[in-house]
């Protein structure tokens, strides 16, 4: 047989009606069990799988037990364990998952959520790229339910799974400044990236709070490969006043960071990674859990497909500064207060 069976070539191969093919496939009793076992023999012996997409369409006012989830990019450690995470949510309430990385770029953004919206997905889970989201209210409107996780989505009111950034870093710099550090270098990813914005806020927040002036020198902004923060560290070091103390605003500047810093400069990055406690010293990180953000940003999202219609919340999910010895590292300013 050429090409993909259909429900036609099941009925000629079982003897009967395609209808009564249709009432085995989508589990309608009503067929005689004898006749039901010649169908579902057929259907074994050509392979024959039932478009689901089709059946959808022919049933437009059904769910269609699929959503999207479009993050950053699906090879990135942080964000693999967000889309495993909402894929289990998914499949313990029966839906299927679709997957797809914007790479950050938000002409591919759009093109991945028509690519989703045209499958007729019941909703999506968006780590939003930069820029305006308006372009999403009229999927909003049509009924697609949209949760944003990790980052915000500026122009679209909708539920959203974040951590506190800002107050993260700040707890971050003021430890570092509790250890007798007052020049603290930043290197920081885009900053139209909204987590990127808010940590960069954390850092500027603590420095005014103990009467430090942020000195321009000192931050490195737009950084988005290890190679490129492991540049930076080194210019940073080089310079005629370098910084006593690092802050890295996300994992891959971290690896960059550490592949070039010398002993006795202290070190924290935001995330947590698996070789971070192995080092020496042992880096000191803000933990997230990428987990438990999909997974909650995963229920509110079914919560909004079976009928949730509350105001759109933000849930705020803890982080923790985890201090194992990179952080710990005395600055020049160590017990002589502000």
């Amino acid at each position: 047989m050429a090409g993909r069976p259909t429900m036609k070539d099941v009925a000629a191969e079982a003897g009967v009606s395609a209808m009564t093919v249709s009432r085995v496939v989508n589990g309608d009793g009503s067929v005689a069990p004898r006749t039901a076992a010649r169908v579902e023999a057929a259907v074994r012996k050509l392979g024959y799988q039932r478009d689901e997409l089709a059946r959808q369409l022919r049933r437009a006012d059904q769910p269609s037990r699929t959503i999207g989830l479009l993050v950053d990019n699906v090879a990135d450690p942080f964000m693999a364990a967000v889309a495993s995470a909402a894929e289990d949510v998914a499949r313990r309430r029966g839906s299927v998952v679709l997957i797809g990385s914007s790479r950050a770029d938000p002409r591919r953004e759009r093109e991945v959520v028509a690519a989703f919206t045209a499958r007729r997905v019941d909703g999506l889970i968006l780590t939003p790229a930069a820029g305006s989201h308006r372009f999403l209210r009229p999927a909003q409107a049509q009924g697609t339910k949209i949760v944003c996780v990790d980052r915000a989505a500026p122009g679209l009111e909708a539920d959203t799974v974040v951590v506190d950034n800002r107050a993260a870093v700040e707890e971050a710099v003021r430890h570092l400044i509790a250890h007798g550090h007052r020049r603290i270098g930043y290197l920081g990813g885009r900053q139209d990236i909204w987590t990127n914005g808010e940590r960069h806020r954390g850092y500027r927040a603590a420095l005014r709070a103990a009467g430090i002036a942020a000195d321009p020198g000192l931050i490195r902004h737009g950084l988005r490969s290890a190679p490129s923060a492991a540049e930076a560290v080194t210019a940073l070091l080089a310079s005629d006043e370098p910084p006593s103390a690092l802050l890295a605003d996300n994992e891959n500047l971290a690896f960059g960071a550490l592949t070039v810093l010398p002993p006795g400069i202290a070190f924290v990055a935001f995330d947590d990674f698996p070789l971070a406690e192995r080092l020496t010293p042992p880096v000191t990180v803000i933990a997230q859990d990428p987990v438990a953000l999909a997974t909650t940003a995963a229920h509110v999202l079914f919560a909004r497909i079976h009928g949730d219609t509350s105001p759109p919340r933000t849930v705020v999910m803890p982080t923790e500064l985890i201090r194992r010895g990179s952080g710990e590292v005395p600055g020049p300013f160590m017990g002589q207060g502000l």
